[in-house]
């Protein structure tokens, strides 16, 4: 027997419909790429986004096609966001970080139809349309007064023009009825070979959302001041873009500019209280904040951090200033979010010591997000803390097959996906990655966490940022190397971290050499490249340490 309730399709272009209907007087403020602040609500974002759908329409985009976009986090890009999957099409977000050779096959892969971009990227794409013959044309995400003068794009258009074209043509409704149809494309980085496309379905994305904005994730409810600063060209904007108008959140969009300073004043200036961003975003705001000696972000009290393991030490600066980091997990794959580092009541009283290192970890799964680690043998391991494997997952909103794939399917006979992470969970849930799998040091037959060396060594205070990886032993076949980043202004030893590191972790996981380095190099998304790191110091030596 079945029920008898209504089908209500579960698609993304209902929750601005929503939004615009019940928050419509909500205000989105945008820092854009010219430098100007702009400020509207989502009843306007709402009426744009339907004059979007309507112009690729009239372009001959059609329910099926990917639209690629290539922008900042703006008002303009997220109503590409709506207007693209509104009409039934698909929203390929393009990181602009990456290398030309990864740009050239992710948009021949995709085969999308038009580019819609930011005019800061405009050199790029001069350079690169000669390799993208699929795109019948440009879109630039501007108005006619900031269109370039000169610009040998072919088929340009103007963003502002085209919708203005529309306005008499409103109301579009909604022509997407199967929650199942895909509606965003997102390319995997970091992965071995040709990045991978994770393809969305509006379903998948919608059920993200319920979970993203719930008071479990960021409790993006109606009186949140939320700056989102994850980029909309990483990894599904962590599912902000549809998180923030289903909850009515009040939304600052920062534009390009991501440095310590610009979120500060951000924050300062549109009173932000809450925000979610990649580790080193949180680094910067809080180096700037040192060299400044400002003791608080003004009136952010909540502030999400993923995209890499979190040093506890970020942690607890942040929570000395009254900012309640939440620790979270996820992949692309996973549309992200797949766990959340909120504390369970049934834990008791714990003291700070206590509570600092269950908020290390990266959290536990959702309702959305079944998990499990599985050992070399291939055998679940016991939720206790300890004991350590490969971490799987599965649900509604993670991949089954990648995009145009030679693999039928990326997950095993049972759905479990397998991260590429190795992680514990805690008899209380509590998974905490130990390492990537490719990252973990093998010495003496013994496996030594990267990220937990990491972590100790940027507590240190001359110490910004730091990374481990493996370096080759005749005596031991791998020894951890430490590469470390001072504080502006500040000098620091070898013999400094070395010591610090006493006590702190056992004998022979100690590093067998300290580097230190002017930056370390990070990927498109934010993360450490430990690639590049193993290529600069593949030839280091490491001395045969007394294990």
């Amino acid at each position: 027997m079945k029920g008898l309730m209504q089908d209500y399709p579960l698609v993304v272009n209902r929750v601005l419909e929503y939004a615009a209907k019940f928050h419509g007087e909500q205000e989105v403020i945008t820092c854009t790429p010219d430098g100007s602040v702009h400020k509207y609500n989502y009843a306007e974002m709402h009426k744009r986004a339907q004059e979007c759908s309507l112009a690729l329409q009239k372009l001959g985009v059609k329910s099926g096609d990917i639209v690629v976009t290539m922008a900042w986090n703006t008002h303009r890009h997220m109503e590409c966001w709506y207007g693209i999957m509104g009409l039934g099409a698909v929203c390929h977000t393009l990181n602009p970080r990456l290398y030309e050779k990864e740009l050239e096959y992710i948009v021949n892969h995709a085969k999308d139809v038009y580019m819609m971009a930011d005019i800061t990227f405009v050199d790029l794409l001069v350079k690169m349309q000669s390799k993208w013959p699929t795109l019948k044309g440009y879109i630039l995400l501007t108005d006619k007064g900031h269109m370039p003068k000169k610009c040998n794009l072919r088929n340009l258009m103007c963003y502002e023009s085209l919708l203005k074209a529309q306005e008499r043509n409103l109301p579009f409704h909604v022509r997407v009825t199967d929650e199942n149809q895909a509606c965003g494309l997102c390319y995997t980085s970091g992965t071995t070979g040709n990045p991978k496309g994770v393809l969305y379905s509006h379903r998948s994305n919608f059920l993200h959302a319920l979970m993203v904005y719930g008071p479990d994730c960021f409790g993006l409810d109606a009186q949140r001041t939320f700056l989102a600063v994850v980029p909309m060209f990483h990894a599904n904007s962590w599912g902000l873009v549809f998180a923030a108008p289903m909850g009515g959140s009040r939304l600052v969009l920062p534009g390009p500019n991501l440095d310590g300073a610009s979120i500060y004043k951000a924050i300062d200036q549109f009173q932000v209280d809450s925000t979610a961003a990649v580790p080193t975003v949180l680094m910067g705001l809080l180096e700037y904040m040192r060299v400044n000696k400002i003791s608080k972000p003004s009136t952010l009290t909540a502030a999400g951090v993923g995209g890499a393991a979190c040093p506890p030490e970020i942690i607890r600066k942040l929570d000395a200033m009254g900012v309640e980091v939440l620790h979270a997990w996820g992949m692309t794959e996973t549309s992200p979010i797949g766990t959340l580092g909120k504390l369970k009541g049934t834990l008791g009283k714990l003291s700070k010591e206590e509570e600092y290192a269950i908020r290390a970890k990266q959290g536990r799964p959702h309702v959305f997000m079944d998990m499990r680690i599985v050992g070399e043998d291939g055998k679940e391991q016991p939720f206790d803390g300890k004991s350590a494997g490969e971490l799987q997952v599965r649900g509604p909103h993670t991949v089954k097959a990648y995009f145009r794939h030679k693999e039928k399917s990326a997950t095993d006979k049972d759905n479990w996906f397998s991260t590429g992470d190795v992680a514990t969970i805690d008899p209380y849930g509590h998974m905490q990655i130990t390492d990537r799998s490719k990252d973990v040091i093998k010495s003496g037959g013994e496996w030594i966490s990267s990220i937990e060396i990491e972590n100790i060594a940027v507590s240190h205070p001359k110490i910004l940022e730091a990374a481990v990886i493996a370096i080759p032993s005749k005596k031991w076949t791998e020894r951890p190397l430490l590469i470390c980043v001072a504080h502006e202004g500040e000098q620091c030893s070898k013999d400094e971290v070395l010591q610090f590191l006493q006590g702190k972790i056992a004998k022979w996981w100690m590093p067998d050499d300290v580097v230190f380095v002017k930056e370390i190099p990070h990927t498109a998304t934010g993360k450490i490249s430990k690639l590049q790191l193993r290529t600069k110091f593949k030839d280091h030596k490491a001395q045969d340490s007394k294990m």
